[in-house]
Formats: structure tokens, sequence, C-alpha cells
């Protein structure tokens, strides 16, 4: 393992967040206020709870996904699709490094960059509404899964595209509808049964679900089933990338 490799390819993507640090924290932090504000006056004053809990507190684990899936995909995406475009690509593939320790890298940074932007979402949300954590090992553990699959995600979609317009094509029109139609600011047991049968075959329900239940101990799903779920997302992330840096498949392109 060269972990100087990985090292400076993580440090370095690190340090671009540094750099656009208003895109990166700033906007994301105000986005979320925004939709407390929004969600909590317009829906918040005709629902009050929801299983139990604050319709407020209720929409935070929501929010918290769609922050975590758009970053990490994005932030992956970006961090391996930009060296391809200006053509940098080829000194790390030309550097003593193995395709794990190039993954390992900008995946890991895409990660700890996304992890960091769900914690201080976490602390913003818990300035508007009170919030109880009642399993913490859970609630970090769809954290960092979620995290880690989706920016593994997010480097398949960077080596796929071959122009920025790609590069956004997926999180805009899939993840975020996803996202909104996955019980994000409501239970699915609020929707006719047809469209509860309907909201099951949404991949994403699964992840929030799991995570709302380490929060407040309320789920659209069961919990074993989020956890299944999330480890068979994990599962196929890391074997397309198997693929792609055996076949080689639009690496060097």
């Amino acid at each position: 393992m060269n972990f100087e490799a990985v090292k400076s390819i993580y440090l370095f993507e690190m340090a671009r967040m540094k750099r656009t640090l208003l895109q990166s924290v700033i906007s994301p932090v105000l986005s979320t206020s925004l939709y407390f504000i929004v969600f909590c006056a317009a829906i918040g004053s005709r629902i009050e709870e929801i299983d139990g809990v604050q319709y407020g507190a209720f929409i935070v684990p929501g929010l918290m996904m769609l922050t975590l899936l758009q970053n990490s995909i994005s932030n992956a995406s970006f961090g391996i699709y930009f060296p391809k475009f200006i053509g940098t690509i080829y000194e790390v593939l030309s550097a003593p490094i193995s395709f794990f320790e190039i993954v390992l890298g900008y995946v890991g940074a895409a990660a700890t960059k996304s992890l960091i932007l769900g914690l201080i979402i976490l602390a913003t949300a818990h300035l508007f509404v009170p919030i109880e954590i009642r399993h913490p090992f859970w609630m970090l553990f769809f954290l960092v899964m979620t995290a880690v699959t989706f920016s593994l995600f997010g480097f398949i979609i960077g080596i796929w595209a071959d122009n920025f317009e790609k590069l956004q094509l997926i999180p805009l029109l899939v993840i975020t509808p996803l996202v909104f139609l996955g019980g994000s600011f409501y239970s699915i047991e609020m929707l006719p049964e047809f469209w509860q049968k309907v909201t099951l075959a949404n991949p994403v329900l699964y992840l929030i679900s799991g995570f709302r239940w380490s929060f407040y101990e309320t789920a659209d799903v069961g919990i074993g089933v989020s956890i299944a779920m999330i480890s068979f997302f994990l599962a196929l992330c890391l074997g397309a990338i198997w693929w792609i840096f055996k076949t080689g498949y639009k690496l060097k392109t």
C-alpha cells in the first residue's frame, strides 16, 4: 500500500473544499435553513407530529440524507472528472500507485467532506428543532455507509461522464427526485395504499427510513431491510469500480 500517494490525493481533494468554502459548506447550510423555514411554516403548521415526532424534527434525517447524497456524488464525480478533463489523469495513472489506492484517495476525500457537511447540517438543524438520537451507533453507521457508497457511485459517474452536462444529469434528474419521493418529508403511511407500494420500489426510501429509525425509532420499513439495502448498494458500487479498472473503461479519455 502506497500510503504517501493515497495521502497526497486525499489532501489535494480536501484542500479543494477550503478553496470553495462558500459553495461546499455555506451554500448547503443556507439551503437547509430555507428548507426548515419553508417546510415548517407551510406544512408544520398543518402537521404537528408524525409517529409522535414533531414535524420539524421528523424531516431532519431526510434533509441530512438529501445533502449527503447530493454532495457525496458531486464531490467524487468532479474529483475524478476534472483530471480527465484537463489531462492530469495521466500523471496519476503513470505514478507508482494502484487502482485501489486511486479510489481510496478520491473516494475517501469525497466521503470525508460529505460526513463533515452532514454533521454541520445536523448542528444547524439543532438550532431550529430539538433532536434526539436514540441509536448513535446506527446513525453513524448509516451516515458513513451512505457517504462511502454514494461517493463510489459519484466516482463511477465521473468516469462515465464525458462532459459537464452528464456530470450533473444523474444527481439532478434521478437522485434528487428519488430523495424527495422517498419519504424525506413525510411517512409513506400517509399515502394511499397503491402509492405506498409504488414508493417501496424507491431504493432511497430504505436509506432514509433506516437513518430516521436511528434518531426516533420510527421507520417505514424494517431496520434489517435498510441495513441489507445499503450493504447491497455498497457491494454493487464496489463491483462496478472493480469492473471499470479491470477493463480500463473510459479511464483515459
